[in-house]
């Protein structure tokens, strides 16, 4: 797209420090490189004179990465599960209302992030699941269609031809090279190595009003046991916006990130006085704590536009993009790994 990255570098092990904002309208996001294209749709919709909702702006943000299949982890085509089926995840908040949609393991559906809306829009529920996210979608006049490409059945039929290896099971057997497995307690792991962390779109947005959304969309952990959820659709772990505070959007090790809610607990900590910077470090020590080896990237923004991230255990560099006020181009900010 021609867009100009301008790059904050920072001192290796050092936490970033906070930048602040550009002005309203306002959008930031995990990730950079194609991930940027979506950062400039959901800033180009907020900078229209209709005025349209942040809730329009993340929406259109991911929806932008999942038909470009940003990093081959967002929509289609991307992250084969077991079985070489691509399912995916995603959510999508109000941070007015903390009204919230999400799907997760939704199949044969390419706009997820689109189901996620509807849910929000269309129902009181939070989350949809699986096939009958699926259903529901169809229900709502989204079409059904193989989500497989060349490239991911070609990726798949390469791991199983290696016998599955690497893989995310544990304390099992296998009954042949790929499975069917059985329980063994007496072997911690089956592999010593683990696939690698995926990345994911996470995208806070806040509108001229000062309203604010967030949303997430992720096709989720290559290779994964089959009906695995990370932390993607999960409200206050992939993604989280509160309006009277800030936003925050996370990426990595979605199975470790669950466990501990890092967005909700950033934003409960900038309600409490801590600054972007501050709160987007602490959720990561939080994590490191237990896992020190976690793969986590966080983006936290408070409601004027300030913001930070904070991330750990990438072998390359966390990154997030953000445009806000007059800005001409998507900068880009690099995140070092906490010391």
């Amino acid at each position: 797209m021609g867009i100009t990255k301008a790059v904050a570098l920072l001192a290796l092990g050092a936490p970033i420090l906070a930048s602040n904002s550009p002005g309203l309208p306002f959008v930031i996001n995990t990730w950079s490189g194609p991930f940027e294209a979506a950062t400039e749709t959901a800033y180009r919709l907020l900078s229209k004179n209709c005025t349209p909702s942040a809730l329009d702006a993340v929406q259109a943000g991911c929806t932008t990465c999942q038909e470009a299949q940003c990093d081959s982890s967002v929509g289609y085509g991307g992250s084969p599960d077991e079985n070489c089926e691509t399912t995916l995840d995603a959510m999508i908040i109000d941070g007015e209302t903390l009204n919230a949609g999400a799907v997760a393991g939704i199949r044969r559906i390419k706009d997820a992030v689109g189901v996620a809306r509807m849910v929000l829009d269309r129902t009181t529920h939070t989350m949809l699941s699986g096939d009958l996210a699926t259903q529901f979608a169809v229900e709502m006049g989204f079409e059904e269609e193989d989500l497989t490409t060349p490239a991911s059945k070609e990726r798949c039929e390469t791991w199983k031809a290696a016998n599955c290896q690497p893989n995310y099971r544990v304390n099992v057997l296998p009954q042949g090279q790929c499975g069917p497995y059985t329980p063994d307690l007496s072997s911690r792991k089956l592999v010593d190595k683990r696939p690698v962390s995926h990345d994911t779109i996470s995208m806070i947005a806040i509108a001229k009003d000062g309203a604010m959304a967030a949303a997430t969309s992720t096709n989720g952990a290559t290779h994964k046991v089959p009906g695995r959820v990370g932390d993607g659709p999960i409200v206050g772990s992939g993604s989280y916006a509160d309006s009277e505070v800030g936003g925050c959007g996370a990426t990595g090790d979605g199975d470790i990130m669950m466990r501990f809610l890092p967005c909700y607990q950033a934003l409960e900590s900038m309600r409490g006085g801590m600054s972007p910077a501050e709160a987007a470090e602490d959720a990561v020590r939080r994590m490191v704590s237990k896992y020190p080896e976690v793969s986590s990237g966080l983006v936290v923004v408070d409601n004027k536009g300030n913001h930070a991230g904070a991330a750990s255990g990438w072998t390359g560099t966390f990154t997030y993009s953000f445009k806000g006020g007059d800005m001409e181009e998507t900068e880009v900010v690099e995140v070092p790994n906490i010391a």
